[in-house]
């Protein structure tokens, strides 16, 4: 048991409220500041991407109890949903049988996170907007402006959980030695909207990560609990297919009829959404130390902020929850070591989950319309159900499992070039499933271990 602190948490997100339960439940006494209004207050759409919960996410969850209260806000999500541009609809399960990620409204999931924490005894300090941070002292410094006058609010801990513009990590970022970087993708988002039915129900598969792939570019859809989808056009910014080339009403009806038909009827309010809704950035940003002595910390985009394509930026940040846990039980009231090994256990895996959702674009809005690609994930599904112990498919390491994201890249890597090997076989379309195919996988894993 740890002696209790007074602690401040920077951001009232899905990390920043989780992070203040686990806080509590540890005995500290704990303050959420946020700059913006109570959520469960306003209206939240325009910007908003379903999230997905996974295996990492649900274990932060669970370890204090609060999955099920989740999972009663999800909708299972078992197989990715392929419409091609010729109308032809491909399914892809995820995993073995049972095997779901959970689709989730980021404004419900977080609206219930809120009233989690305060149920706790969490106390929460919205339209507070904090500017900086004293690291060496823990003191925060909160007032209406930038310019005007602030008050000091002293803390013995401050977490940032304040998001990819962390104002945590601005003050972090002034000392010598902080390594930082920013990369915007030159590829934007724009938010679009599938009603329920008259009856309520959903009007195409809600048990499907439905994708449109078209290349550079893709439509995206997850379903939300009251029979609607939240669709997400992801698009570069400029070029032939892209947001610029889009000016009114005539370019848009006729961008998705040549490239998404079938969405016509199931997509009514089209051009409102994709004029009224804002179109927003994509940036992975990377940073470190993420702690500051025994003072600061920072956690979730604060620290690693990454693209959306492999649904594990919240699943990330409740795994860092989940690692600084495991620290805070082994090391008591060392807080210098805690939040030293918390950083260094995660460095490296924020980066691999960074490298592998950038690349699960590439596989998203190109690969799923691939017939190399889709018979590769067919091998390789076949092959992991025949032989668990010696593969897994790489979705399956990310997504269902707890093996660290850096293990699950290298591991990735190794196993794709194998599978380009296999791919090269002699009609391997036709017999992608056969005995010589599984003894040419195994053969290739053993040489693989022999050289190791």
């Amino acid at each position: 048991m740890q002696t209790p602190q007074k602690i401040a948490v920077v951001g009232s997100g899905l990390v920043g409220t989780l992070l203040a339960i686990y806080l509590k439940r540890a005995g500290h006494t704990v303050h959420v500041y946020d700059r913006s209004p109570d959520i469960r207050t306003i209206e939240f759409s325009g910007r908003s991407i379903n999230l997905v919960m996974s295996d990492r996410g649900w274990k932060a969850l669970a370890d204090i109890g609060l999955d099920q209260e989740i999972r009663n806000i999800g909708i299972p999500v078992d197989k990715r949903a392929i419409h091609l541009q010729n109308g032809k609809l491909n399914n892809q399960f995820y995993g073995k049988e049972g095997e779901a990620i959970f689709s989730l409204s980021r404004g419900v999931l977080n609206r219930k996170m809120v009233d989690l924490a305060e149920n706790e005894g969490v106390e929460f300090f919205f339209e507070h907007k904090i500017w900086d941070v004293n690291l060496a002292t823990a003191t925060l410094y909160e007032g209406e402006s930038e310019q005007g006058a602030w008050n000091e609010i002293k803390f013995d801990k401050v977490f940032g959980a304040d998001g990819a513009f962390s104002r945590i990590r601005h003050r972090m970022q002034r000392q010598s030695m902080f390594d930082y970087s920013q990369e915007f993708m030159q590829i934007g988002y724009k938010e679009l909207h599938i009603p329920a039915n008259p009856d309520g129900t959903h009007k195409i598969d809600k048990n499907s990560l439905h994708i449109w792939p078209r290349g550079n570019f893709m439509l995206m859809a997850l379903a939300n609990l009251q029979g609607s989808f939240t669709c997400t056009l992801f698009m570069p910014f400029e070029g032939e297919n892209s947001f610029e080339n889009i000016k009114n009403e005539a370019d848009l009806t006729e961008f998705f009829a040549e490239f998404f038909p079938d969405t016509k009827e199931v997509i009514p309010d089209l051009v409102r959404d994709f004029f009224k809704n804002p179109t927003s950035y994509l940036a992975i940003m990377k940073c470190f130390p993420w702690t500051y002595e025994d003072k600061v910390a920072l956690i979730g985009d604060s620290s690693h902020a990454i693209v959306p394509f492999y649904g594990q930026g919240m699943n990330a940040g409740f795994e860092d929850i989940t690692v600084l846990n495991e620290m805070m039980q082994k090391y008591g009231d060392d807080w210098s070591r805690i939040f030293k090994e918390y950083e260094i256990s995660r460095k490296p895996n924020a980066d691999a989950i960074a490298e592998l959702s950038k690349r699960n674009f590439e596989e998203m809005s190109d690969k799923t319309a691939d017939e190399n690609f889709l018979l590769q994930k067919k091998i390789e599904k076949w092959f992991s159900d025949k032989h668990p112990d010696k593969w897994m498919p790489l979705y399956s390491r990310v997504t269902f499992s707890l093996q660290p994201y850096s293990e699950a890249l290298a591991i990735g890597d190794f196993q794709n070039e194998i599978m380009q090997e296999v791919l090269k076989m002699p009609n391997i379309h036709e017999n992608w499933n056969t005995a010589e195919v599984e003894q040419k996988i195994i053969e290739l894993l053993q040489s693989e271990i022999r050289k190791n």
